[in-house]
């Protein structure tokens, strides 16, 4: 029993060495993209919502969505799919969740982030701040529950597409094959 609960315990060692830090260049297209994608919804989003903390929140899920689009462009969570489709599921999800559900809101949240993996994974659209998209759909203000529907189309949909026109003009300014974006669209 020892043995197999040491067995267990050296999984969590890890097997490879850290990979080095990237290139700089490569850390300024990141830091690029970033800051004009989150300025620019960031603006969106001044004239879309009143309150505050709606603001926060969707800023915080969409700062998650910039560091896998201009940092990580070629990994599968940063590709158009996955950037539109698990932002848009998510918040469809969490709304759905929110308006039919008659549940305290830590079980709705819980019951909404963890259907939207579900429901990423099924479509084939994994993008993990969706996750934070469907909470901010049930723990967001008033505003975003009297939205409803409209919520998954603006902001939502509207800040994932001009995130990904960003990323489409900001990873393709750079002379390196390797930062181009996309790998694929659908």
């Amino acid at each position: 029993m020892f043995d197999k609960f040491m067995i267990y315990i050296k999984r969590m060692n890890g097997f490879e060495k850290s990979p080095p830090r990237k290139p700089f260049s490569k850390i300024l297209w990141s830091w690029l993209g970033a800051f004009l994608g989150i300025y620019i919804i960031s603006i969106l989003n001044d004239s879309i919502h009143s309150n505050v903390i709606d603001k926060i929140f969707l800023i915080g899920s969409f700062g998650a969505s910039a560091v896998l689009i201009y940092g990580a462009p070629q990994v599968e969570f940063s590709q158009p799919r996955n950037v539109l489709g698990g932002h848009v599921l998510s918040a469809l999800v969490g709304v759905t969740v929110y308006k039919f559900l008659p549940f305290d809101p830590s079980v709705l949240s819980a019951i909404a982030v963890s259907t939207a993996i579900v429901a990423m994974h099924f479509t084939g659209t994994l993008h993990p701040p969706g996750g934070a998209t469907s909470l901010i759909a049930v723990i967001g203000s008033s505003q975003i529950h009297e939205a409803g529907y409209t919520f998954v189309f603006l902001p939502v949909a509207l800040d994932a597409f001009v995130m990904l026109l960003v990323a489409l003009i900001v990873n393709n300014l750079s002379k390196n094959p390797k930062r181009h974006y996309p790998r694929y669209w659908f």
